[in-house]
């Protein structure tokens, strides 16, 4: 088992699907985790119980992650709770599709500011930290879709594939400091979003992957928790996909 006694995790979007899992294995392996909401305070809460019942601490706090003000205010919060911060997850995010020749500049910037800009937010205002502390794990969630693009998805697709930009530019930023930046790609993931698509949708998802079943949350939050543990020291600048083979 990872064990992360003694670090202190901000974990954006976490109050629900991948992100909440996520939170709670952190919390279970020793972590205190600030779990991020936007306007899910009761699940972030939620969250946080379950953190706390596990024997580790945890507090929500809500910032909209496209916001680079709420996120400094997030991070201070935490050092002050806390005294540091040694891991960040940028698990926060959203789409919202439609064909390139229907979709609105509103669609386009929307999905960029929470999925692309929102990551930059948190990594700057955590990077001071790691840099000054000379260690730091920072996590990203992007998607296969940011690797080959998906159809309906291009605003999507564009801020997913610029996370991992951006996660292999902080890697090559901070590596000096000690500092590791990776990144995580999913597939199709049961979600409670991903329970809610038509079957049919599921099912070609599904087909998709050589293993013929839809991941879990905890198929990404186990390979997030690795890469936020010092067993992962050496890794740095990578896209891991965990996709049951839909990309291949």
């Amino acid at each position: 088992m990872i064990d992360l006694t003694g670090k202190v995790a901000i974990v954006t979007g976490g109050s629900r699907g991948i992100g909440a899992d996520i939170a709670r294995l952190l919390g279970r392996q020793g972590a205190k985790v600030a779990v991020n909401y936007n306007k899910s305070a009761d699940k972030a809460e939620e969250v946080v119980a379950a953190i706390k019942a596990a024997g580790s601490d945890a507090l929500a706090f809500q910032a909209d992650v496209s916001s680079f003000a709420d996120a400094e205010k997030m991070v201070e919060k935490v050092k002050e709770t806390w005294g540091t911060v040694h891991i960040i997850v940028t698990s926060a995010g959203m789409n919202w599709d439609g064909v390139i020749w229907k979709m609105s500049p509103e669609q386009w910037q929307k999905v960029i500011d929470v999925d692309l800009t929102g990551t930059f937010n948190f990594i700057r205002a955590t990077a001071p930290i790691f840099r000054e502390q000379k260690y730091g794990r920072i996590v990203t969630i992007t998607s296969i879709n940011g690797l080959r693009g998906k159809f309906g998805q291009t605003n999507y697709s564009a801020a997913k594939g610029g996370v991992i930009g951006l996660t292999k530019a902080a890697a090559k930023d901070l590596g000096k400091y000690l500092v590791t930046s990776n990144s995580v790609a999913p597939g199709f993931i049961l979600t409670e979003m991903g329970e809610a698509m038509p079957d049919d949708f599921k099912q070609v998802a599904i087909n998709e992957g050589v293993l013929k079943k839809a991941g879990k949350p905890e198929d990404v939050s186990n390979l997030v928790a690795f890469l936020a543990s010092d067993a992962a020291g050496h890794i740095t600048g990578e896209v891991i996909k965990v996709d049951g083979g839909q990309y291949i």
